[in-house]
């Protein structure tokens, strides 16, 4: 088999690795902060997602290869086997491309994990004062092992323990991106000050309806993997009747990149091929509400 094959066969198999790990982590990730949060609101131990579980992922961030700079070697390959350099070209070009794409799903899955820490924060400040605990004592004491505050940790542990505006720095801490559940939290906040009411009552519900929105976040994420996989397999389809060519030894590449007319049909796939995608992730982000 040659080249071509494997990185076809490569290609596809991170493409539906990459779509299917992405859903299941997700989803553990939600299953495992709602045990959290059980534990929390029960007895008031649980002070949100394990510390182990968030070192994982740490790990995992940091451990993450570039992925995008595979496109230069596969450039490379493409163009000896070509003989010609425009595959290196486009390689080197589809490089910082692929790099923003990979760093917009990171920055979506960084979002996800945030709106889950956000979760598991508020039932362990609800468990905090299920045990007994003042507000602002158990604001600080659930704020200590949770990145669900973010850079806002500080002000709102200082508000909360110096009899600062608690509910604007909420306010402010929510303007990160997945931390919106936070402006509920501040409005929980600001009625049980100027009210009376109970605060452990307003943020259990307001766990539960956030917990609600996730889980139906999810299940929609999961419906639309196979719509993703099945556009990602038909992008993949011009790649395989490379191969296959080159497997016939009718040199596809040769013409593709060698003749005129060659090369005026790789330029009219390659538009449609683009435009094809970007219409299909169009119609997969409306399903999705964004």
């Amino acid at each position: 088999m040659g080249l071509p094959a494997w990185a076809a066969m490569c290609a596809g198999a991170a493409a539906w690795m990459w779509t299917g790990q992405d859903q299941g982590m997700r989803r553990a990730r939600l299953i495992f902060a709602g045990a959290a949060s059980g534990g929390a609101a029960g007895d008031g131990s649980g002070l949100g997602p394990a510390p182990l579980g968030r070192w994982i992922e740490r790990v995992r961030s940091r451990s993450r290869p570039r992925v995008e700079w595979l496109c230069l070697p596969l450039g490379l390959a493409l163009a000896v086997l070509g003989g010609s350099v425009l595959p290196l070209v486009a390689g080197a070009l589809a490089v910082p491309l692929v790099g923003r794409r990979l760093r917009a799903r990171e920055r979506e899955r960084a979002r996800a994990r945030r709106a889950d820490e956000v979760i598991a924060w508020c039932a362990a400040v609800a468990g905090e004062l299920r045990a007994g605990r003042q507000p602002g004592r158990a604001l600080a004491l659930a704020a200590r092992d949770t990145t669900a505050l973010g850079a806002a940790t500080a002000p709102v542990v200082a508000a909360a323990t110096f009899g600062g505006d608690v509910p604007g720095a909420l306010r402010e801490a929510a303007k990160e991106p997945g931390a919106e559940g936070l402006a509920g939290v501040a409005a929980c906040w600001q009625v049980a000050v100027d009210g009376g009411a109970g605060l452990a009552s307003g943020l259990e519900r307001l766990e539960g309806a956030l917990r609600a929105e996730r889980e139906q976040q999810e299940s929609l994420r999961s419906e639309l993997a196979g719509p993703r996989t099945t556009v990602l397999l038909l992008a993949l389809l011009p790649a395989l009747g490379l191969v296959l060519g080159t497997a016939m030894g009718a040199g596809p590449l040769r013409v593709l990149l060698h003749s005129a007319a060659g090369f005026g049909c790789l330029l009219v796939a390659g538009v449609l091929e683009a435009a094809g995608v970007w219409w299909a992730a169009r119609i997969v982000r409306a399903g999705e509400g964004r």
